[in-house]
């Protein structure tokens, strides 16, 4: 091959995928000083970007409760039912105030599910100021950390990872990977390494899964040499000693160092990715839409994604970020099918979202690594509060985001927005979520959120306004808890009355949501005497006086059993 056939090959190289057991990645970061300071980390925490590309409806997810007589006259052809009908949104949380009470969409039920067990968050109208509702320029902004007006060259996640790894001494690109941090820093699924991964400099630190299944080996296999350049010139075409200093140097370098690192990330990805197969503990992540939408929409093109990171994070794999996409959410038209808004493409991608992520949940936590990752969502604006006549939405400006994993704060972080104007205002600026996320959960200092975040710490940013000191939103947890108290104020069992009681006695438990509640009665050898409630139960308090008569003196145990949740107390039974 000639140094020029080379040369010309050279914007290619940095986009060539190879082949990790099946799954085709390229990469798109040198060695550096980065790879060290995860494993220098004092906790092992990991964070998942989720990219909904295409700008989400927000209020055909997480719908208004308060507001729903006004919502649905607002946008009458794609409005999810109220939660009357069989296929009504889904109420939330009965224990929230009534200006923050919504409702998921109907296809939205294993999100839900998560909620209850304590495992996700709402922030409700995220966005940035003056939001142009572009969607290269509003993903270029929610990429690089800054305002309207700003034009960084490099990503929030790039300073975060250049300054993790500054104070051990490594200086991205040229030190990784290494025997300490032989992983890539981060890690993006697709075609293109954002924005959001790139240092100063405009390199990026992440390397990147797409889905091209050609082998990026073929490629470096191909380079045989450079027989035709004169010996007088470097056979790898690296520039003369001079210009060392020039970015033209840095760049070119970085492009030819790519045969190494490839080699180097290729082999130790392949065998984490295998050896996290090993370890597969069948959680079955969901592949199709069960309900009618357009063929397009029906395969679960996150499902795939996310058990990629589950077998790298059980095979060893030490990436501190990752950053995952599902497109489809520029829903001008056609977002429902016109004879059912609770489905259609829409409804398949909140489909697709609830129980990918669901699934997602359970396999960390029957693979050990629950505690260590956390998930968020962005979308460049939402939607317009009132639908067109195409059955679909135009670009708005904010929108809900989630947080999912046992590390979160589980709730609602702000109230329903308000639907006499034309978008969903803006409540928190998504640097408050994520500089929150950053603090809490990567545990950054002020110093470091302040050059990841320019002027979130010293100038503020408080509830979208700027020049507000700015307060972290209650997303994550510095230090797991676990969930109990989160989930007791909503699921509970009380104490029966009376107790000790003879022919009857009252049952009093609470639930979040409408449940099966079954409670049965068993003895001390904890075997079952009677079925004492069975049935479907709406959301709230509930006594039930059960008939005691017949059963012998003695000990018991009562245990209620709702979906998830259980719990058992004591009975005493006197004759």
């Amino acid at each position: 091959m000639s140094r020029r056939s080379f040369i010309k090959k050279l914007p290619l190289a940095a986009s060539i995928p190879f082949a990790l057991a099946n799954v085709p990645v390229r990469v798109l970061g040198e060695e550096n000083a980065l790879t060290r300071m995860a494993a220098a980390a004092g906790e092992n925490r990991r964070l998942i970007i989720l990219q909904l590309h295409g700008g989400n409806d927000g209020l055909n997810c997480v719908i208004p409760v308060e507001k729903y007589d006004q919502y649905y006259s607002i946008r009458p052809n794609i409005a999810i039912p109220s939660k009357n009908n069989a296929r009504g949104y889904i109420p939330l949380d009965n224990t929230l105030p009534s200006d923050a009470q919504v409702g998921l969409h109907p296809d939205m039920q294993a999100m839900k599910a998560l909620y209850d067990q304590g495992r996700m968050a709402v922030v409700q109208g995220v966005s940035y100021k003056n939001n142009n509702g572009s969607h290269f320029r509003g993903r270029d902004i929610w990429y690089m950390g800054g305002g309207y007006n700003d034009y960084f060259q490099s990503g929030w996640v790039g300073r975060y990872l250049e300054g993790f790894y500054a104070p051990l001494g490594m200086e991205y690109p040229k030190d990784f990977p290494n025997p300490t941090m032989p992983d890539p820093l981060a890690i993006e699924m697709g075609t293109d390494v954002s924005l959001i991964f790139h240092q100063d400099g405009n390199i990026p630190t992440s390397i990147a899964i797409p889905n091209d299944p050609k082998g990026f080996g073929d490629f470096i296999e191909g380079l045989e040499g450079f027989e035709d350049i004169p010996a007088t010139v470097d056979p790898r075409g690296i520039p003369p000693e001079y210009l060392k200093d020039s970015p033209y140097y840095k760049e070119l370098k970085w492009i030819l160092g790519l045969e190494d690192k490839t080699k180097s990330y290729a082999k130790r990805l392949s065998e984490q990715y295998k050896l996290g197969q090993t370890m597969d503990k069948g959680i079955v992540y969901p592949e199709k839409y069960p309900f009618n939408a357009p063929e397009g929409s029906q395969q679960n093109p996150l499902s795939h994604q996310l058990k990629v990171v589950a077998n790298l994070l059980s095979g060893g794999c030490q990436t501190k970020v990752f950053l995952v996409k599902i497109g489809g959410f520029d829903t001008h038209a056609d977002q429902v099918e016109t004879y059912n808004p609770t489905m259609g493409s829409h409804a398949a991608l909140m489909y697709h979202i609830s129980t990918a992520m669901n699934a997602f949940q359970q396999d960390l936590r029957a693979r050990g690594y629950e505690n260590e990752v956390l998930t968020v969502t962005t979308s460049e604006f939402g939607r317009q509060v009132a639908s067109n006549a195409s059955y679909g939405t135009d670009h708005g400006t904010g929108a809900p985001l989630f947080v999912f994993g046992r590390g979160v704060q589980a709730g609602v972080v702000g109230t329903n927005p308000d639907l006499t104007k034309s978008t969903v205002e803006m409540q928190y600026d998504y640097r408050e979520v994520f500089g929150s996320i950053m603090r809490d959960w990567m545990l950054v200092d002020d110093q470091q959120l302040e050059i990841i975040f320019p002027g979130l710490v010293t100038k503020g940013i408080h509830k979208g306004v700027e020049g507000q000191p700015f307060q972290t939103l209650p997303l994550a947890q510095r230090t797991i808890t676990g969930s109990e108290g989160f989930i007791s104020d909503r699921f509970g069992l009380e104490n029966c009355y009376p107790n000790p009681a003879k022919d009857a006695t009252t049952l009093v438990f609470h639930v979040n949501s409408a449940n099966n509640v079954a409670i049965d009665l068993y003895s001390q050898k904890g075997e079952k005497v009677k079925s004492l409630v069975n049935g479907l139960y709406p959301a709230g308090e509930h006594k039930i006086e059960v008939d005691l008569t017949g059963l012998p003196a003695g000990n018991y145990i009562y245990e209620l059993k709702s979906g998830f949740f259980k719990e058992a107390k004591k009975l005493v039974i006197t004759k």
